[in-house]
């Protein structure tokens, strides 16, 4: 079995009462990749990882994990 990265970001978001709108714009992204990456669908590049998890002001760990 491939390994896939799981994450948190919709729980963080709506913990902050972000907008999916909002942290697209903090991150420097779309709309739709912040719906991908909540979904599942799309794994980041660490750089997008990192500006995600400064948003949140969390370590990325916090955010992102690797599933077996």
């Amino acid at each position: 079995m491939a390994d896939t990265v799981t994450n948190s970001v919709q729980k963080l978001r709506m913990n902050r009462s972000l907008t999916q709108e909002e942290v697209a714009e903090r991150a420097g992204v779309s709309r739709q990749t912040i719906i991908a990456i909540e979904k599942g669908n799309y794994t980041p590049s660490v750089l997008l990882a990192l500006k995600i998890a400064r948003i949140f002001k969390v370590p990325v760990e916090d955010i992102f994990s690797l599933r077996s």
